[in-house]
């Protein structure tokens, strides 16, 4: 029987590197994947593309890969990533270049289509209101929620870089590639699948959000390591986490993370199948070392999840601090003041801290800039209007993207893969 070790390096845009660089020394694995890319970190990629063309991937992705490539390199692992965001080809020039000025070579494959914006078609129904897409406003971005099929060209290269494609994805084409297996296989995809998202979010699995002292305590938390897997040909997975690290493996754990973002576990619908988890067996086999099987899949769906960015105006956060003897009150009185001269105006205001110290933070969103600067002028007022001891004001307008969902139908989308070569020390 065929086996591979897929490790988790990344489960969000602002995770720690720590953990991927020790799976990198000391895992043994194949793959590394690091999936960095939500809904809210998309919509600030476009954000930043939208400012300068030239930007658009992840901003962190730098600083991971100047510290991950040498050794991901040295150890012969191949490295899948979407931390493309909304610029992949511009990822993989600067990982090629990165490549390059460390003299390691590689070749660098870029996966995209998911773009799908020119496609789009405006009158299907946004998830959230139901009303059409065209009602949203001014549409500035639309990425497909791309499946394993779209990456498997791409795995002939020691880093694939990807923009949106759906998190299990990102395990499902590594695992069908190292393990020979057909995605039309229901079994078999499924199985990938439950892997996929097992290992997704990195250190939640290990016990990171699992964790509340006095009820599910974590040990050395501060030392998390992040999850592998040990999966056989057979569908059988086998997750563990390096010796000396921190964090919990169990049961509990997996339970708690196979249940995440599952609308219905007889039908979690990914590009690459609907997974079906209601037979999914957990069994602890040792310290940290958990089984896993079971998963069954039914046809994948027709038609694609699309994350619809949109211009949905500017925000104010407007924030003043109180401190002392009565504070909490005279934060109260703050917000009160605000709120009644704001009459009529949708904002929110809350005091957060204490009795001796507290801040009033005021934000609203809207088209309307003048009535925004307008929020944010009450607030910086109240130094001198009262109520007594205000200070430290902050006021902060950025320009929001909103997100939407839809779908869009398979064949509209055309994914293609870019390889770039980086040349070695010795060329």
């Amino acid at each position: 029987m065929r086996t591979t070790r897929i490790g988790s390096g990344a489960g969000f845009s602002g995770d720690r590197i720590e953990p991927a660089e020790d799976l990198l020394r000391r895992g043994n694995l194949a793959d590394l994947v690091l999936e960095c890319l939500g809904e809210r970190t998309v919509a600030l990629a476009q954000q930043r593309k939208l400012a300068d063309p030239a930007q658009g991937y992840e901003r962190r992705l730098p600083a991971r890969f100047s510290r991950l490539l040498p050794l991901a390199r040295r150890a012969g692992v191949r490295i899948v990533t979407n931390m493309g965001a909304a610029n992949p080809l511009a990822a993989g020039r600067l990982t090629r270049d990165l490549l390059a000025a460390a003299g390691l070579g590689g070749r660098v494959a870029v996966v995209t289509g998911d773009d799908v914006l020119d496609v789009l078609d405006l009158d299907a129904p946004a998830w959230e209101t139901g009303k059409p897409l065209r009602e949203l406003g001014e549409i500035v971005s639309a990425n497909a929620y791309l499946g394993a099929d779209a990456l498997l060209p791409a795995l002939a290269a020691d880093v694939v870089i990807t923009g949106r494609v759906a998190d299990p994805s990102l395990f499902v084409a590594p695992l069908a590639d190292r393990l020979g297996r057909d995605l039309g296989d229901p079994a078999a995809t499924a199985a990938g699948t439950l892997v996929g998202h097992l290992l997704e979010c990195a250190g939640q699995l290990t016990g990171g959000y699992f964790a509340d002292p006095g009820h599910q305590d974590v040990p050395d938390l501060a030392a998390l390591g992040f999850p592998f897997a040990d999966v056989g040909s057979d569908g059988v997975a086998r997750l563990g986490k390096l010796p000396g690290t921190g964090g919990l493996l169990s049961r509990a754990t997996v339970r708690e993370q196979l249940l995440y973002e599952i609308t219905d576990p007889a039908a979690y619908l990914t590009p690459d199948i609907t997974l079906d988890v209601r037979d999914v067996s957990i069994a602890e086999t040792g310290p940290n070392e958990v089984r896993v099987s079971g998963a069954r899949g039914k046809p994948r769906p027709e038609r694609l999840k699309v994350s619809v960015g949109y211009r949905a105006g500017s925000k104010v956060e407007a924030e003043i601090s109180y401190a002392g003897p009565n504070a909490a009150r005279r934060g109260a009185l703050a917000a009160e003041v605000v709120t009644t001269r704001l009459a009529g105006v949708p904002v929110r205001a809350e005091v957060l801290g204490g009795e001796t110290g507290c801040r009033l933070r005021v934000a609203a969103i809207g088209h309307d800039r003048d009535l925004l600067d307008r929020v944010g002028d009450e607030v910086e007022s109240l130094y001198t209007n009262g109520p007594a001891g205000g200070g430290g004001v902050r006021v902060h307008v950025t320009e929001v993207i909103g997100i939407a969902s839809t779908l869009v139908p398979r064949e509209a989308v055309r994914p293609a893969v870019t390889f770039l070569e980086a040349p070695d020390a010795a060329a």
